[in-house]
């Protein structure tokens, strides 16, 4: 792991003991909400490696409902998560799951409600620093410390090259993107992280694309 500055090291200001375990744990869960963007009723939580065998005493439970219920790594309130989300109406299902994942901190959200539902996969990887890696069954890399969008579109010629043009009409810098697909021609998701707030108006610019059938918006 490559460390961008000593405030990666020493981790963020936050409740709990540990940066990856807390820290990292309740940005994984405000990233699910973002990109879930309401507060679900129901919220199945399976934790992997580290993460399941620690996860009561590092305060990784409450920091996940935490992070759900859109506090932020300092809230005052994450030690109370639990209680929160039961008086929110919000059920919380815990997992413990013996395969042995890739990171050994790493969590699967499963959010629902009448509306819909979302899965998210996240590792934490040190110092409260995280990666969202998959997406309702797609892999991607996401880092939720950057303004992006998630554009859902079908796998057609010319779909990446509209999108991006529209960024650079707006002079608005990618720093990070990338495509993932499920099968060649079907459904297909970018991923885009910029160097500032998108606006409510190039999103919609990015809607009239041919072949773009959703844009979650990654609000920084």
């Amino acid at each position: 792991m490559k460390y961008r500055s000593a405030f990666d090291i020493i981790g963020p200001v936050m409740i709990g003991p540990s940066s990856s375990h807390t820290a990292g744990a309740a940005r994984i869960g405000r990233v699910a909400r973002t990109l879930f963007n309401r507060l679900p009723k129901k919220a199945v939580i399976s934790l992997y490696g580290s993460f399941a065998k620690t996860y009561k005493g590092h305060g990784t439970d409450v920091a996940i409902v935490g992070g759900i219920l859109d506090f932020d790594t300092f809230d005052e309130r994450i030690p109370k998560s639990l209680e929160l989300a039961e008086e929110a109406g919000m059920e919380v299902v815990f997992s413990v799951e013996e395969m042995v994942p890739d990171h050994p901190n790493t969590v699967r959200i499963n959010l629902y409600d009448d509306k819909g539902d979302l899965e998210v996969v996240g590792i934490s990887i040190g110092g409260g620093t995280i990666e969202i890696t998959e997406l309702n069954s797609f892999k991607l890399k996401l880092s939720g410390e950057h303004p992006a969008i998630l554009v859902v579109h079908n796998d057609q010629f010319g779909v990446i090259s509209a999108v991006t043009h529209i960024l650079a009409q707006h002079q608005i810098n990618i720093g990070h993107m990338e495509v993932s697909r499920k099968e060649k021609g079907k459904m297909a998701l970018m991923v885009i992280e910029v160097d500032q707030k998108i606006h409510q108006d190039v999103i919609r610019e990015i809607e009239k694309v041919p072949n773009v059938t959703q844009i979650i918006r990654m609000v920084e």
